[in-house]
């Protein structure tokens, strides 16, 4: 008789609400037969959770920024793993590394590192240099005594390795496999899903509307520019739509409607610059086309499987963001050579695919 799986808590910083990468692991690591509990925190706006197939645990915390908020969320999060039963202890990205580590060493368990980005990167530390140099050597300090890790992409899982002599494993973000929706009219609805922070694009991307007065704009999501963008698409009028957060239930609704999906990160640090957007997976999955940024992640997804356009840094304008989006759209046999190709990467770049490695991981410890 085969003994029980153990069971894993998968610690991140977030409400859970939107993490699509956080909701596929624990989903799988569930269905093989883990009793998985998910930690995150509640924030005043959060949403109530749809029913999932794990545990989850949101904290309230007092503190909902800076020094002392990572602090208390360190603290909390530790007490919460040191006083439940052993498992374990996965941590997502490195904000919630050092609880899991300490826990997992008090318990003489395991502790796996989910990179979900190149954290030290994010543009947020880039420009704040005392701020990251914190997160810098507390990375320093763990990395080289991971044991399990795996991150996003090759690129960042290279970095890595060569950078603290760690193998790192790479499971990527990719969407769950869905039945291909039936061809539609042509909408002319360009799409942005994700968040709405610095260096997206999205600003490039509400100043082309001006040059393309047949299409909409659909924004989904939020973040911290969202009040700058608003006011941007004044100009614009009612053709720039901001939908606000939606639940990643409910996303592919909104996605399938789309006429072409845009993922155009700047080049700020390379965080971004090593970047495998969630979004571009999924643009692909529903047979909406592609255009993204320069950056070599994204270029490789797009040449590869023939999905869309790459938009130079030369073309970062919005007159000429507009005249690469007719190009793509106006070209009937080019468009559709890039949707029936859309259809042959889906049934490759999708999670019943990708989560094989996630298992072989948690079954390997």
């Amino acid at each position: 008789m085969n003994p029980p799986h153990p069971r894993i808590y998968l610690s991140v910083i977030n409400d859970l609400s939107g993490d699509q990468r956080l909701h596929r692991i624990a989903s799988t690591l569930s269905e093989a037969g883990y009793e998985v509990h998910v930690v995150g925190r509640l924030l005043p706006d959060s949403k109530a959770l749809e029913a999932r197939p794990y545990t989850t645990h949101r904290m309230r915390l007092m503190w909902k920024k800076g020094k002392l908020f990572y602090l208390e969320y360190a603290i909390r999060l530790f007490l919460f793993l040191l006083f439940h039963k052993k498992g374990i202890y996965a941590a997502n990205d490195l904000d919630t590394l050092l609880p899991n580590f300490w826990v997992a060493r008090l318990k003489r368990s395991t502790v796996v590192y989910d990179s979900h980005e190149y954290f030290t990167e994010v543009p947020e530390l880039v420009h704040r240099p005392r701020t990251r140099a914190i997160w810098v050597r507390l990375e320093r300090w763990l990395f080289p005594k991971l044991k399990h890790a795996y991150t996003v992409n090759d690129s960042i899982a290279n970095i890595y390795q060569s950078t603290y002599g760690v193998r790192v494993k790479v499971v990527r973000n990719l969407p769950f496999r869905k039945p291909f929706p039936p061809p539609s009219t042509s909408s002319n609805i360009l799409i942005y899903q994700g968040a709405l922070n610095v260096g997206r694009g999205i600003d490039l991307m509400i100043a082309a509307m001006a040059y393309l007065p047949e299409y909409q704009l659909w924004i989904v999501g939020r973040g911290d520019v969202e009040v700058e963008l608003k006011e941007e698409a004044k100009a614009i009028g009612e053709r720039v739509q901001f939908k606000g957060f939606v639940p990643f239930e409910r996303l592919h609704e909104l996605t399938c409607q789309a006429t072409l999906g845009f993922s155009l990160e700047e080049d700020l640090g390379k965080n971004y610059h090593y970047a495998s957007p969630n979004k571009v997976y999924d643009y692909i999955q529903v047979g909406v086309p592609v255009l993204v940024s320069d950056l070599p992640e994204m270029r490789a997804v797009v040449e590869n499987h023939g999905v869309g356009e790459v938009l130079s840094n030369k073309e970062r304008t919005p007159e000429l963001l507009a005249t690469k989006v007719r190009e793509i759209v106006e070209d009937e046999p080019l468009y559709q050579s890039f949707k029936e190709n859309c259809q042959i990467a889906a049934a490759s770049l999708n999670w019943e695919e990708e989560k094989k490695r996630l298992l072989e991981i948690y079954q390997a410890i």
